[in-house]
């Protein structure tokens, strides 16, 4: 082959695959758009169940929450993002237990992997499909997960059955 005739076969394999190229650019051009709004529709947005957005944890109606400051989820935190502070006290029956003084949480650091949720023995933690965190400090992003007052929740008391 010549160089004239390479030179026409290169030229027309790249008309062809800029033709296709444009095809694609042109079907998607002359779609219908499908944007979310998403600043306008803020009152109605709704994120999917398994979004992970912030950690929380859980409460119930009586302020009572299940963590036992055990620093399970603090050790498999694989960034630091998790810091458990807890205080030995003695109960009624005179026995050393733990108790939860304070679980800070940053946000700005959290790799939202789950492991924290996961590894608690307790189920004391979930995550929240919140997605609004802009702040113009980073220390806006850390938050204290146990609330004002809550304790931990009471064991049941088993039922004794007699035969």
């Amino acid at each position: 082959m010549n160089n004239a005739s390479e030179y026409i076969v290169n030229f027309a394999r790249g008309t062809r695959s800029l033709l296709v190229g444009m095809r694609a650019t042109l079907r998607v051009f002359f779609r219908a758009k499908t944007t979310e709004r998403y600043p306008e529709n803020r009152a109605t947005l709704t994120m999917f169940d398994r979004f992970r957005g912030e950690l929380v944890m859980l409460h119930d109606e009586q302020n009572y929450h299940r963590c036992t400051a055990c620093g399970i989820c603090e050790m498999n935190c694989p960034n630091g993002t998790l810091r458990v502070t807890s205080e030995w006290v003695v109960d009624e029956a005179g026995k050393k237990k733990k108790s939860l003084v304070e679980y800070q949480y940053d946000l700005g650091s959290c790799l939202f992997c789950q492991l924290c949720v996961r590894t608690c023995a307790q189920q004391a933690l979930g995550f929240l499909p919140t997605f609004e965190h802009a702040v113009f400090t980073r220390g806006k992003l850390i938050h204290k997960l146990n609330r004002e007052g809550s304790s931990l929740a009471p064991k049941p008391v088993a039922e004794s059955h007699t035969v």
